[in-house]
């Protein structure tokens, strides 16, 4: 898109942020569900001419077959228009589809003699919901997927080289017992390996079964052939799930069940995305000035964490999306209304937006390094949060009212290692013990969190994904 249509984009996604959302423009534009559908009439063609039973429409010779590769692997924007074209005339969009083929094989010495098995016995969502199912699995397999695992990576390796530098924790905004900061990462990680699952391993089913999902016209054409045979084996060659109970429409539950499993891997995110603006906000987390870049219209020394708030305005909106669509497009009244079909064309907004946000991580998190002086800072000012270990050591030993005493010398007010080593002089402690209570500090109570963050695993190896 050139600067000038940018600026009159109505959406951000196709002006503000065209740069960054140019992966989905083959795959979820109109252009890619036009595309996606003569890819399914011309295999759907091909499968029928493979049948033995379908004497019609003799198998299809190597000359012929070129024909039809050729006419899908230079599908051009061209094309397309000539599409929207018929479109315009006969205000239907997959039967202008099925005429712009007819208008190819007609160039064509033999194939135009066989023209009318081009969307044979199919409905329009025979076309439809397999051009979407082969749309989204693309979009979720070469675009967001590797997105989410080189943000994964790129968390990981944060959460090695920080495993034992030690943070504050805050629970309810408070101080709380010390972690680390590469623990703290580490957790981001590991649930966005679990999301990243979720997402992977979601199925992707598809449907070629008519205008109420039972073969009628099908069977009155060829009554001995086995069409739900011929149905699971086209979808399978596709590379999808074969879903043989349907109205007109494929469910879409499936949908529904990817649409889900992206909006909770966002909602991580965003939750990642408000506590790296927080640590920020802290200074426990620095961003690297960028030379020439300016944080405030009237504040100079601004370095604002954008990169986390953009991403975080992002992945609400894409949830929005793609609740609205999880919800809705399972739905449909009896056998089959079109609210679905002005939904689905939303989803490559959705997509968009979810594209935008980990561009913007991805960036944020290249920006940040610790500030040791501010993590140590507040460590040597809150030694109140060793009265959790004292107090326990005090129930395993058995001394009175551990809990008690600690809550007395502690709440509500800050202790210096003074007081704390003072009160410890007043317990009956074996030696040994008062020597290691002693000795701890908010800097050394760290639990398992330097081992937990450095045994963060990384994502098993790419995954193989069946491409259309």
């Amino acid at each position: 898109m050139n600067q000038d249509a940018q600026l009159f984009a109505l959406s951000p996604i196709d002006g503000r942020y065209a740069e960054k959302t140019q992966p989905l423009r083959l795959l979820l534009s109109e252009y890619g569900l036009i595309h996606h559908r003569v890819w399914i009439e011309i295999r759907w063609f091909q499968a029928l001419s493979q049948h033995p039973n379908i004497p019609e429409i003799p198998p299809l010779s190597d000359v012929e077959n070129t024909f039809l590769e050729d006419i899908l692997h230079n599908f051009s924007a061209q094309d397309a228009l000539r599409i929207k074209q018929i479109e315009k005339t006969i205000n239907h969009d997959v039967k202008a589809v099925e005429y712009f083929l007819k208008e190819r094989f007609h160039t064509h010495p033999t194939l135009h003699t066989h023209q009318e098995f081009l969307h044979f016995a199919c409905t329009s969502e025979d076309i439809n919901n397999l051009s979407y199912a082969l749309m989204l699995r693309k979009a979720r397999d070469t675009v967001l997927l590797p997105h989410l695992r080189t943000l994964h990576h790129t968390l990981t390796e944060l959460a090695h080289q920080h495993a034992a530098l030690p943070m504050l924790s805050r629970t309810h905004g408070q101080t709380a017992s010390p972690t680390t900061l590469g623990k703290e990462i580490a957790n981001f990680a590991v649930r966005l390996q679990q999301a990243y699952q979720r997402i992977h391993e979601s199925p992707v089913f598809g449907k070629i079964n008519g205008a109420v999902g039972n073969y009628n016209a099908h069977h009155v054409a060829y009554p001995h052939v086995d069409w739900t045979q011929i149905a699971q084996t086209f979808v399978h060659s596709l590379g999808l799930a074969w879903n043989p109970y349907t109205t007109q429409i494929e469910p879409h539950d499936w949908i529904a069940e990817l649409f889900h499993a992206i909006a909770r891997c966002h909602t991580i995110l965003i939750d990642l995305a408000r506590d790296f603006w927080g640590y920020i906000s802290l200074g426990y987390l620095r961003q690297r000035p960028i030379q020439g870049e300016v944080g405030s219209s009237t504040m100079p020394h601004k370095v604002n964490p954008i990169e986390f708030e953009n991403a975080e305005g992002n992945l609400g909106i894409a949830n929005a999306l793609l609740e609205h669509l999880a919800q809705k497009l399972p739905i449909s009244r009896w056998q089959r209304d079109l609210t679905d079909s002005t939904a689905l064309r939303n989803c490559g907004t959705a997509f968009a937006h979810s594209l935008i946000a980990l561009s913007s991580l991805q960036k944020g998190l290249s920006k940040i390094e610790p500030h040791p002086h501010r993590l140590q800072q507040d460590l040597d000012q809150s030694w109140e949060v060793l009265a959790e270990a004292i107090q326990t050591v005090m129930r395993r030993l058995q001394l009175d009212a551990p809990y008690e005493q600690l809550k007395a010398l502690t709440r509500g007010q800050s202790l210096t290692p003074q007081a704390l080593h003072a009160f410890l002089d007043t317990l009956p402690l074996p030696p040994h013990e008062k020597q290691q209570l002693c000795a701890l500090t908010p800097h050394s109570y760290l639990g398992y969190a330097p081992t937990l963050a450095a045994q963060t695993p990384h994502l098993p190896a790419t995954h193989t994904h069946t491409s259309r």
